[in-house]
């Protein structure tokens, strides 16, 4: 009596992954494509260069302990025509700036709204005290960072005494 015999198990295995692999490959799995309508997002909510507003105001409150929820940095809440506005300004601002902004303080601040955790936050990109202004952000809502006139000084005085320390120019 013969039997049939069909192809060895070893190749209907083979035969069978690599058919797999191919229509994995070639097939999409569920993939979506991305939404054009949603704009980029970093690690934190987009700032809207094209919704910004310039608010003019005082300064009710300086805020500098983080609260749950919040963006982290120090948060001036302004009182304007609008009404009290949270206007974050970031955690990089210079000795200086810091000094000068306390409760009565007229300021000036162009940013952008952002809403985060339910909350709207005016995202300020320039600042404006005392006739000085300072840029908190660039133009696509990075956080710029603040040095102030002694640490530069303090900086480049340790920078140019460094061949001293070493024994001197060779």
């Amino acid at each position: 009596m013969k039997y049939f015999q069909g192809p060895k198990p070893t190749r209907l295995v083979v035969g069978l992954l690599c058919g797999l692999l191919f229509a994995t490959i070639v097939l999409p799995l569920g993939a979506q494509p991305a939404s054009a309508t949603r704009p980029g997002r970093g690690f934190g909510p987009a700032y809207d260069a094209a919704h910004e507003i310039t608010l003019n105001g005082t300064v009710q409150q300086v805020i500098t302990k983080h609260t749950k929820g919040s963006p982290a940095g120090m948060h001036l809440m302004v009182a304007g025509p609008g009404g009290l506005v949270d206007a974050h300004v970031g955690p990089f601002l210079s000795k200086e700036m810091k000094d000068a902004l306390h409760m009565g303080t007229p300021v000036q601040i162009v940013g952008a709204n952002v809403s985060l955790h339910g909350k709207t936050y005016l995202y300020a990109r320039l600042l404006s005290v005392g006739g000085s202004t300072v840029t908190v952000r660039s133009k696509h809502g990075a956080l710029a960072h603040q040095h102030s006139t002694s640490q530069h000084v303090a900086r480049s005085w340790k920078q140019t005494s460094k061949p001293e320390l070493n024994g001197g120019a060779r």
